[in-house]
């Protein structure tokens, strides 16, 4: 089904038999108009908002939002990437410069500004943490770049799985152009990135809003790190320099090589590691959602266990590589 809003909004895209299906308290046709209205009002909204990135180095182009009054915009760490600079293109042709901040390139997440004088209209934040497997979202952006014929076409789904590191996956259908743009909640709230865009293009990825607000004073500071698609063996990686494995209470302490900041600093074999930059760990796996926002050199408080006590001591993550090269010399 195509709606047009006030011929100002783009096409709407609606799969009736799989909302129904998906979630059933959609049960009537008034609930079906109660959410094509609430849809309405996120793309009448936020449509200004939803920009065109693009990059004068090569010309490559992608999607972002704006959310804040000052300028602040979000967007795809590989839409920006090596590039300082961006061309953006508001929904009605006018073009402004944006210099780019910072990215986590592991969360594919990055920061620009605008440089002219705001006002600049902008979409609210929300999180995706609240998120929930078939939540209604609505994502917005820019395919094939921006087109003067028309506004940022409107695509509306469903959650369809959150997966490690803060990533959601929607069959909201995007392509290429659409990277960085934004995904709303039914309350307008910007909630996800478009992140990567999956061989059919039905399933995509989207760096969720609880993950960028975790890297957001590194990024804001002008800080990039991490590898697209995420690498163990980045030689960037921060570590502390310990063997861990899973224990009842916490990860168990296997190993602490001598070159590794945790030795210095008097980690043991056999301590019990129960929380790492005051976030608790139960699985090794978990090491990832606390590691990937962080960066060699800053100091993180480790709370653990040994002989029954309680203990806390801050190690300074050192970068993966230098512990490579220490222990081969």
């Amino acid at each position: 089904m195509k709606v047009m809003i006030k011929k100002l909004v783009p096409i709407l895209v609606l799969s009736m038999g799989s909302l129904l299906h998906a979630v059933p308290k959609v049960e009537s046709l008034g609930d079906l108009k109660k959410l094509e209205e609430q849809v309405k009002k996120v793309v009448l909204e936020k449509t200004d908002a939803t920009i065109s990135l693009v990059s004068p180095n090569i010309g490559a182009s992608g999607s972002g939002v704006i959310v804040s009054s000052d300028g602040l915009i979000l967007t795809a760490a590989h839409v920006i990437e090596g590039s300082q600079f961006m061309t953006v293109i508001f929904p009605d042709g006018r073009q402004e410069k944006a210099q780019v901040l910072g990215a986590n390139y592991t969360r594919d997440a990055a920061m620009a500004k605008l440089l002219g004088d705001g006002p600049w209209p902008y979409a609210e934040m929300g999180d995706s943490d609240s998120l929930a497997v078939g939540d209604f979202v609505v994502a917005m952006g820019h395919p094939k770049g921006y087109d003067p014929t028309r506004r940022p076409p409107v695509r509306f789904g469903r959650v369809m799985t959150k997966r490690e590191i803060d990533f959601i996956t929607t069959d909201c259908t995007l392509i290429g152009g659409d990277s960085g743009g934004p995904l709303f909640d039914l309350q307008g709230r910007v909630v996800g990135i478009h992140s990567n865009i999956g061989s059919n293009r039905q399933i995509n990825n989207h760096a969720g809003l609880s993950g960028f607000k975790r890297s957001w004073k590194n990024m804001l500071a002008g800080q990039s790190w991490g590898v697209l698609g995420g690498d163990r063996r980045d030689p960037n990686r921060p570590v502390m320099g310990l063997t861990l494995r899973k224990a009842e209470t916490g990860l168990a302490v296997a190993d602490v090589p001598r070159a590794g900041p945790a030795f210095g600093v008097g980690f043991q074999p056999g301590d019990i590691v129960i929380s790492i930059a005051g976030e608790k760990v139960t699985e090794v796996a978990n090491l990832n959602e606390i590691f990937v926002d962080l960066l060699p050199g800053e100091g993180v408080k480790v709370e653990f266990v040994r002989n029954h006590q309680k203990m806390t001591k801050t190690v300074t993550l050192a970068r993966l590589g230098d512990i490579y090269k220490s222990q081969s010399q």
